[in-house]
């Protein structure tokens, strides 16, 4: 028994994912393979247009998926925007934590 030479074809499309039914995001999406488990890959473009932040997601956190225009998915993507990891969601958990004695932040 032979395995097909031709692997499926795979999605990769400008579109509008929606996760867990509450967060909006719009970029390029595709479905990849990640530690042998299927995910979902968005590379959403930054507002200035010059760089992405891509994120992966479950299959099953997907609420939906509105394939797209570029032009259309560009407008949704500045306006949704994924925020980076911010200090205060890192203290206690090792460098930088309240424990520092050469952190100068008062709280």
């Amino acid at each position: 028994m032979t395995e097909d030479a031709n692997p499926a074809e795979q999605f990769k499309e400008w579109a509008i994912l929606e996760v867990y039914g509450h967060r909006r995001l719009a970029g390029i999406v595709s479905d990849v393979t990640l530690f042998g488990a299927p995910m979902i890959r968005i590379d959403i473009p930054d507002v200035a247009g010059e760089g992405w932040t891509t994120q992966f997601y479950s299959p099953q956190a997907m609420y939906s998926l509105t394939p797209t225009t570029e032009e259309i998915a560009r407008a949704v993507a500045r306006s949704n925007q994924p925020e980076p990891v911010h200090r205060f969601e890192l203290l206690g958990r090792g460098a930088g934590g309240p424990d520092r004695e050469d952190d100068d932040q008062p709280w």
